[in-house]
């Protein structure tokens, strides 16, 4: 077997430079991998807002200024119709979640198109609804509900951007 490189490789090589660059500006805000976790995204909203990414895995994702925590979330338009939640829905995480605002950041692929701010009064629709699943289901944590885009733009507050023309799939 023989690995030759595509024609493209040459151009990687090119832009590499300035890839490298946006992963040390990440690194300095706290960024480890930009191709993980949405992190070039990441990177992004928390430069337009003004916030400060909260270290680790656990608890809130962001600080601002004044000591506000907040929730992100972000979304490729193109490839899904809802913002991913928690992979272990429960009363705590929903305690958690109810406590802080969401930014809620709409890409159509790696283009910012809209950042909207959500209450957890805003949430509170969905909020208690994982909250009466839960309890309907015996105990049993739910798998990632999303929010809904069009729920977002419907009840959110836009902070930046213009809201996305939302476009069904054809099938």
């Amino acid at each position: 077997m023989i690995l030759t490189p595509h024609d493209d490789y040459r151009c990687l090589l090119e832009i590499w430079p300035a890839i490298q660059d946006y992963q040390t500006l990440a690194t300095r805000h706290g960024i480890d991998d930009i191709f993980q976790d949405n992190g070039g995204k990441l990177l992004q909203v928390l430069l337009l807002t003004g916030l400060k990414i909260l270290p680790g895995r656990e608890g809130n994702d962001a600080v601002d200024v004044s000591g506000q925590e907040y929730e992100l979330k972000s979304v490729n338009i193109e490839l899904a119709k809802g913002f991913s939640t928690h992979h272990h829905m429960n009363p705590t995480i929903i305690a958690k979640y109810r406590k802080v605002p969401w930014i809620f950041a709409i890409y159509r692929q790696i283009a910012l198109q809209a950042i909207y701010l959500l209450t957890p009064a805003d949430l509170e629709f969905y909020l208690a609804k994982w909250e009466e699943k839960w309890q309907a289901d015996g105990g049993k944590d739910i798998n990632n509900p999303k929010i809904p885009v069009a729920y977002v733009m419907d009840h959110g507050t836009l902070i930046h951007g213009t809201p996305p023309v939302l476009q069904t799939r054809r099938r």
